[in-house]
């Protein structure tokens, strides 16, 4: 329904006849290219175990990229993120926070896998999905009045940095982190600390778990 609701066109809509007479579907009566179903066919279209009433095909967006929107703004980098529920959930987690772009590594899962769609909740609808060269990218917006944010097990602890409402944040691959060749063009390495500092626990967080962990302190500054 999220997406329903979005200026993203509609090419098909299919739906049970019940999900048609919903007191919250009526302003969706000018789709043109609708199909009623029952709930039986609808099992065998969908591909979850407990399909939803009602299933639509989109069509993508062509997305740009836009200087004077990137230098003013936070975005996120992901290089060579690969699970599908990593990426959806940090398109929600972007859509939270008000991040509006996010920029992938060719990689990096495609955007409209079915589990990333699911797992983005509809934010995928909110939120620019760009994949590109990250390098390139990089390299033609970084200055020292922009920063490119990365996590490091090395890097300063982030509640202790000054962050500032502009730049990139990278995040990397879930069993490798940021590539090297990403990793040389962070300027502001940041780490999340586990705690107590000196107790042995998990080796790792979680890429979009740590995604929400770092947008949420640059937005607590502007507050």
């Amino acid at each position: 329904m999220d997406l329903l609701q979005t200026n993203i066109k509609v090419a098909y809509l299919v739906h049970t006849s019940d999900w048609k007479n919903a007191p919250t579907t009526g302003h969706l009566n000018q789709i043109e290219n609708r199909i009623e179903t029952d709930a039986n066919l609808m099992k065998k279209v969908s591909s979850l175990k407990t399909p939803s009433p009602v299933l639509a095909v989109f069509k993508i967006p062509t997305n740009n990229i836009d200087a004077s929107i990137i230098k003013n703004s936070l975005s996120i980098l992901l290089d060579d993120v690969q699970d599908p529920g990593n990426l959806g959930t940090i398109i929600r987690i972007a859509d939270w926070f008000g991040i509006k772009n996010i920029f992938c590594s060719q990689n990096t899962v495609d955007v409209y896998n079915p589990k990333v769609i699911q797992a983005s909740m509809g934010a995928i609808a909110r939120v620019k999905v760009t994949y590109t060269s990250l390098h390139d990218l990089i390299s033609s917006h970084q200055s020292k009045d922009f920063p490119v944010y990365g996590t490091f097990l090395e890097g300063e602890t982030i509640y202790k940095c000054d962050l500032q409402n502009k730049g990139f944040i990278v995040m990397g691959n879930e069993g490798q982190g940021i590539s090297e060749e990403i990793g040389q063009l962070v300027s502001d390495k940041l780490f999340i600390p586990n705690f107590p500092a000196d107790q042995e626990t998990s080796e790792s967080l979680n890429v979009s778990v740590a995604t929400a962990i770092i947008c949420s302190e640059f937005r607590r500054g502007e507050y």
